[in-house]
C-alpha cells in the first residue's frame, strides 16, 4: 500500500488531510515474536459502531479500505446512516474454478488473447492478477458401480472421454501465471477449499514498504460455483460468481456488489438426538426461501451457534443458492480453530489466525455483543426434525413421515413389473447416492450411514436389486477414515462402493439406471425416483429418466436403498426380516449420537488431512501422461467436438458501440416461474436422439461417448442445440399448438414451429432482436454461464422477468443481455402475449447506476399498442460499462488493448 493510497484511506475514514502518515491508519501486530502489519477496523469506525456491524460486513470494510480506498467514504457513510445504497468493490485474494465452468472460461481466455493479438496488443500480457485454483471434479460419471474397482474404472472412462479437455487444462497451467490445478480423482472444489486451500487469514509479503513487514488481512475469495458459500462456515467471506465475472476478477477487476442487506438468524437450543446436519440445512432452506433472502447476506448469531460443529455449519452454508443468499456466514470462533487443527493446518498459522481475528473484532466469543441486522429470524434448534426435500425443489421440506404421501405417479393403471426377479413397487428408488457436495464433508453423517449399513448387513439386508447405489466422496480423506474405522466394507456389502471423488450424481453425472429399470422407465412402465445426499433435485437434473428426486441425509439414503421405494413408511413398515423371521425396522439400525461421535473421534485424524494435502496436485499416472501444447496462444482445432473458439469473442472491434438500443424485437419464448439454469442450459447426459447428440454422431462420436452437456461447454454448436430442451420447459406462446414442451418456438414468419436453435436465426435474418419473457426466480440454480451465453448467442437482447436469482442476473449482464423486471404486481399475463407483437424499448440511452425506468412499447399486428413499465437495476458502474460494451469480456479485451 503506497503512502498516497493510505492517505486517501485515512481521508475517507477520518476526514483528515491528505498528508496523514501511514502510521495513522495501519498498525503492527506481534504474534509469537514476529511483527505484522494490518489495517485496524477500530481506526475506521468507533468501537461501539463496529460491534454493531455484522461480522461479514466488517470483512468487506477491511477489503475496501485496503484495496479501494476511494470507495471507502461512501461505504462508511452508508454504515453511519444505517440505510441507503452504495457500491462495494471487493478484490478477492484468490479465485476457485471447477472444470465445467473453467473449461469455457479458459476457452474465453484463449479467445481474448487472440482478439488482443488481432488488435495488435500483446496477448502475453493477459494473465491472472490473483492466484487461481482449478479443481477438476465435475466430469466423472457413475457408470461403473456395485464393485470394488468402480472408482478406477470410472476414472479411466473419464480420462478416455475427456483427454482433449484435460490437455487444454494443462496448456493453461503452462501458459498462465498464478494458475494451479487439482487433478481429476482428488476431490470436489468445496472440500478442497475447506480442507486445504482456505487460509482464513491471508499473509502477504510486501518488503517494499512498512519496514518489510508482511500484511495480514482476511481471506476473501470468489469461485465459479454457486455453492461457494460452504466456505462461509469457516469465517471466510466468499460467494459464487459466474465464469464471466470470475474471468474479470482473474484480470484484476473488482467484484462489485451493492452494500448487502444482512439477515441475522438467531439460533437457540441444540439439535435433538438423531437429528443431523442435513435436517437442519433443509429446515433452514425452507425457512429462508419463505423469508426471501435473494441477493442478501445471512449471518448466524445467538447461543445456539456454539452448539453446532463445523460440519453442521458447512451443510447449512453450502445450501445458500437453494434459498438465494449471496453469503451465509458463521463468524470465526473456537470451533473454527478446532477444525483448522483437525485438518492439519500448521499450529503457528492457527495461532496467527486467532490473534489477528481477535485483534480485529472478527472472532466471535460467548460474550461478544450481538450485531444489529436488517432483519432477524429466530430458530430453536430443538424444533428441527428428520426431513427430506422433494420431489423437485430443495426448499420442499418434508418431515420423514410425510414423504410416502408426497409421491404422485404419472399414471395409476400400470401393469405389474418385475425387475431382477422381484416385483417393482410403486415409486421405485432407482438411484440412492451418497454424493459429494453437502454431506460428505461431514464425518458424522458418513459414519452414521456406514453404521446403518453395518447393522443392515448383520441383519441380512442389502439394497434392492433395482437401486443404483453409489458413494462419491468429496475428499479422499473420507475413504481413509472409513477404512480406519472398519466401515468401508459394510458400506460396500450393502451396495455403496466408492465410485469416484467428484461432483457426480447431484450435477447429473448419475449415468444410466439399472439395466432392466432403464428399459422399464423408457417404456413408461414406472416412475423412478432418486434419493441423494446432494443439494439440488430439479426435475430431470439428476437423470433424464427421473422426474422425482429427494434430498436426504446419507443414513437415509442407505435406508431408502434398503427399502427400494419412496412410498416406504419407516415407522410402520419393516425393511425386511432376519434369518429367523424377526422384522427389522429403521429404528433398529439407527446408531446413537454417542456411538457415532466415538467412531469419528477414533478414526478421523489430522495426519490424514496432511497426507491428502501433500498429494493434492499429483494426480494419477493417467493425468501425468497427458501431453499438452505450449504457446501463449492456443491452437484451435476446427474439427474438435469439445473445444472451439467462442463466436462471441471473434471479430471484436476495438471500440464499444455508440449506444445501447433495441428498436425492433420479438418474444421468442414466454416461460413461467422458477425457470432454472438447468432448464435454460442442461448439464446432464446428452441424449442420442437430441439435436446435440445427432450433431456429435454426424462427426463420428460414438453413442457411449456423447458425454454430458457440462463437458461440452467449450463447444457452442453443442450448447446451442441443448438450450431450453429440458422437458419441463414450456413455451406459453405455443399452447394453442398443443403446448410443445422443451426447446421449440415459432419461426419469424410464423410458418413453422422449430427447435429453438433453428427458430432463433430466422429472426436475426429478418433483422429482429429477441426477447425472453419469464416469471419469478428466473435463473435459479447453478452459476451456469451457458444459461446466459446460450441466450446471447441465440440473439436474445433482453429478458423480462418478475425477479431473478443473483448469479444469473449478473451473467446476463456479463453477456450484454438486459435483465429487465416488471414493476411490482405486474406480470406478463397482463399483456396477452402471442409472439406477434413488435417490441421497442425506450430509456436505454440514459442508463445510470440504480433503478432505471424503461418503457416497453408493444405494437400488435392490428396496429393497437400497449406500454409496459419495466425496471433495469444496475448495481455498479461496472455493470453499466459491461452492458455498453456488449459484455464483460469485450470490456476486458478493450481495456487490455488500451493499456500499454
Amino acid at each position: 500500500m503506497s503512502t498516497d493510497h493510505t492517505a486517501a484511506l485515512a481521508d475517507a475514514a477520518t476526514g483528515t488531510c491528505a498528508d496523514t502518515p501511514v502510521t495513522a491508519v495501519t498498525a503492527v501486530l506481534t504474534v509469537d515474536g514476529r511483527a505484522y502489519r494490518h489495517l485496524p477496523l477500530d481506526r475506521l469506525l468507533p468501537a461501539e459502531r463496529l460491534a454493531e456491524l455484522p461480522y461479514a460486513v466488517r470483512v468487506l470494510v477491511e477489503n475496501v479500505a485496503r484495496r479501494s480506498p476511494a470507495a471507502l467514504g461512501a461505504v462508511l457513510d452508508r454504515i453511519r446512516a444505517g440505510q441507503g445504497d452504495c457500491e462495494v468493490p471487493v478484490h478477492p485474494d484468490r479465485i476457485m474454478l471447477h472444470d465445467t465452468t473453467c473449461l469455457p472460461a479458459l476457452a474465453d481466455f484463449a479467445a481474448l488473447r487472440d482478439s488482443v493479438a488481432e488488435l495488435r496488443g500483446d496477448p502475453g500480457q493477459l494473465q491472472p492478477a490473483v492466484p487461481v485454483d482449478l479443481t477438476v471434479d465435475h466430469s466423472v460419471i457413475v457408470e461403473e458401480y456395485g464393485h470394488g474397482d468402480a472408482v478406477e474404472r470410472n476414472l479411466l472412462i473419464d480420462f478416455r472421454r475427456n483427454a482433449e479437455r484435460y490437455a487444454f487444462v494443462k496448456w493453461a497451467e503452462r501458459s498462465l501465471s498464478n494458475f494451479r490445478v487439482v487433478p481429476p480423482g482428488t476431490g470436489i472444489i468445496h472440500q478442497v477449499n475447506m480442507e486445504t486451500l482456505a487460509r482464513v487469514v491471508w499473509q502477504q509479503d510486501d518488503p517494499a514498504e512498512g519496514g518489510g513487514l508482511p500484511w495480514l488481512h482476511p481471506d476473501v475469495l470468489v469461485a465459479t460455483d454457486s455453492h461457494t458459500p460452504m466456505i462461509n462456515a469457516l469465517g471466510v467471506v466468499g460467494w459464487g460468481v459466474g465464469g464471466l465475472e470470475g474471468q474479470a476478477a482473474m484480470l484484476g477487476e473488482p467484484v462489485t456488489i451493492p452494500f448487502p442487506r444482512v439477515v441475522g438468524v438467531r439460533l437457540t437450543g441444540r439439535l435433538r438426538s438423531g437429528v443431523g446436519a442435513t435436517d437442519l440445512a433443509l429446515t433452514l432452506t425452507q425457512l429462508l426461501r419463505e423469508q426471501g433472502v435473494v441477493d442478501q447476506f445471512v449471518e448466524f448469531c445467538g447461543p445456539g451457534v456454539a452448539a453446532l460443529g463445523w460440519a453442521e455449519r458447512a451443510a447449512v452454508s453450502n445450501m445458500a443458492p437453494e434459498y438465494g443468499a449471496t453469503c451465509v456466514y458463521f463468524p470465526y470462533d473456537d470451533e473454527t480453530a478446532a477444525y483448522l487443527r483437525l485438518t492439519g493446518r500448521d499450529e503457528d498459522h492457527v495461532r496467527l489466525v486467532d490473534a489477528y481475528l481477535g485483534a480485529q473484532g472478527l472472532k466471535r466469543t460467548a460474550d461478544s455483543p450481538e450485531p444489529r441486522y436488517d432483519d432477524l429470524i429466530e430458530l430453536d434448534l430443538s424444533t428441527v426434525e428428520p426431513s427430506l426435500a422433494g420431489p423437485d425443489l430443495p426448499h420442499q421440506r418434508l418431515p420423514l413421515s410425510q414423504v410416502p404421501g408426497s409421491f404422485q405417479p404419472s399414471s395409476g393403471n400400470r401393469a405389474p413389473v418385475t425387475v431382477a426377479g422381484e416385483p417393482l413397487p410403486e415409486g421405485p428408488v432407482a438411484i440412492a447416492a451418497i454424493t459429494s457436495c453437502t454431506n460428505t464433508a461431514n464425518p458424522s453423517l458418513i459414519v452414521q450411514a456406514a453404521l446403518v449399513a453395518e447393522r443392515a448387513r448383520q441383519a441380512g439386508l442389502t439394497a434392492k436389486p433395482w437401486v443404483k447405489t453409489s458413494l462419491s466422496p468429496g475428499s479422499r480423506v473420507v475413504e481413509d477414515y472409513l477404512r480406519e474405522a472398519g466401515l468401508l466394507t459394510p458400506l460396500e456389502e450393502t451396495g455403496f462402493h466408492i465410485v469416484g471423488f467428484g461432483c457426480m450424481t447431484c450435477i447429473g453425472n448419475s449415468g444410466p439406471l439399472q439395466d432392466e429399470l432403464e428399459q422399464v422407465a423408457a417404456d413408461g412402465g414406472a416412475d423412478p425416483v432418486a434419493v441423494l445426499s446432494g443439494n439440488r433435485n430439479f426435475a430431470g437434473r439428476v437423470n433424464p429418466r427421473v422426474a422425482h428426486s429427494y434430498l436426504a441425509s446419507p443414513p437415509l439414503v442407505v435406508a431408502y436403498a434398503l427399502a427400494g421405494s419412496i412410498r416406504h413408511d419407516f415407522e410402520r413398515e419393516p425393511l425386511g426380516s432376519t434369518a429367523d423371521g424377526t422384522p427389522v425396522f429403521l429404528k433398529d439400525l439407527w446408531p446413537s449420537d454417542e456411538e457415532v461421535a466415538a467412531r469419528v473421534a477414533a478414526a478421523v485424524r489430522p495426519a490424514m488431512f496432511r497426507a491428502n494435502a501433500a498429494r493434492l496436485r499429483e494426480g494419477t499416472q493417467a493425468w501425468r501422461d497427458i501431453e499438452a501444447p505450449d504457446g501463449v496462444r492456443f491452437r484451435w482445432d476446427p474439427e474438435s467436438t469439445y473445444i472451439r473458439r467462442p463466436p462471441h469473442l471473434t471479430g471484436l472491434l476495438a471500440d464499444a458501440p455508440d449506444r445501447l438500443r433495441i428498436d425492433r424485437a420479438k418474444v421468442l419464448l414466454h416461460l413461467g416461474d422458477d425457470v432454472t439454469t438447468d432448464h435454460i442450459s442442461p448439464a446432464g447426459a446428452i441424449p442420442a436422439r437430441s439435436a446435440a447428440g445427432q450433431w456429435l454422431a454426424e462427426r463420428g462420436v460414438a453413442r457411449r461417448d456423447l458425454n454430458q452437456y457440462s463437458t461440452r461447454r467449450s463447444n457452442h454448436e453443442v450448447m446451442l442445440r441443448g438450450a431450453f430442451t429440458n422437458a419441463a420447459v414450456s413455451n406459453q406462446l405455443l399452447i394453442e399448438d398443443g403446448e410443445l414442451r422443451g426447446g421449440h418456438a415459432y419461426a419469424a414468419d410464423r410458418s413453422a414451429v422449430l427447435p429453438v436453435h433453428e427458430a432463433a436465426p430466422t429472426y436475426r435474418a429478418a433483422g429482429l432482436d429477441l426477447v425472453v419473457v419469464a416469471g419469478r426466480n428466473y435463473g435459479a440454480g447453478s452459476s451456469r454461464d451457458w444459461a446466459a451465453k446460450a441466450q446471447a448467442l441465440l440473439g436474445v437482447r433482453a429478458v423480462i422477468a418478475e425477479s431473478y436469482e443473483r448469479i444469473h442476473r449478473s451473467n446476463l449482464i456479463g453477456m450484454g443481455v438486459l435483465p429487465l423486471e416488471f414493476e411490482p404486481g405486474d406480470t406478463a399475463a397482463a399483456y396477452g402475449l402471442t409472439g406477434e407483437e413488435e417490441l421497442v424499448f425506450d430509456g436505454l440511452d440514459a442508463l445510470h447506476v440504480g433503478t432505471n425506468p424503461v418503457a416497453l412499447r408493444l405494437t400488435r399486428p392490428d396496429g393497437s399498442r400497449t406500454t409496459a413499465r419495466l425496471r433495469l437495476r444496475l448495481n455498479s458502474r461496472q455493470e453499466l460499462a459491461y452492458l455498453r460494451h456488449g459484455g464483460i469480456l469485450p470490456y476486458v479485451m478493450r481495456r487490455a488493448v488500451a493499456t500499454p
